[in-house]
């Protein structure tokens, strides 16, 4: 698989990737991570490509996965209960991972492809989402405790450091 950036013309496809996304959370136990047709938004997605920290994951010319990942800080991970941080280093976070459904994995290469970068990453999920769960701590993600979203919802915080 081949990881770029996203471009404008990669939106349509990713929404449904999304869609599908949406849709798997809900068969699987996780129907208000994201909810029904409200997250994310296409606006967003239009801003994390015009900010450059919207990525795909392709192969065979077909768009498999997207992702937002930045290294920087987060402000979100400022505050963590029931637990702490493994370290207090520079690091990376990923957002909104999804993928198609075609291509087994994918989730993990994006996820190995992030921690390539910077090599201290961060993410939350949500407690319902078992999938994500799994593929965090398969890949060697850490739970570390507990964040708070801006709008207050809370997650289960992730971080893997070398």
């Amino acid at each position: 698989m081949e990881i770029r950036k996203a471009r404008p013309e990669d939106l349509e496809n990713i929404m449904k990737i999304y869609a599908r996304a949406r849709e798997f959370m809900a068969r699987t136990g996780n129907p208000h991570q994201w909810g029904d047709k409200a997250y994310p938004e296409e606006e967003l997605i239009r801003e994390d490509i015009r900010r450059g920290i919207s990525y795909v994951a392709e192969a065979d010319g077909a768009i498999e996965a997207v992702f937002m990942f930045l290294i920087g800080d987060d402000p979100t991970y400022h505050v963590i209960e029931n637990g702490r941080w493994l370290n207090d280093e520079p690091y990376g976070v990923v957002h909104r991972i999804a993928a198609a459904g075609r291509v087994k994995g994918s989730g993990s290469e994006c996820l190995q492809w992030a921690f390539g970068q910077c090599g201290n990453l961060r993410i939350d999920t949500h407690d319902d989402n078992r999938v994500m769960q799994h593929v965090l701590e398969k890949n060697g993600f850490v739970k570390c405790g507990r964040i708070y979203l801006e709008n207050g919802d809370p997650r289960i915080a992730y971080q893997k450091s070398r």
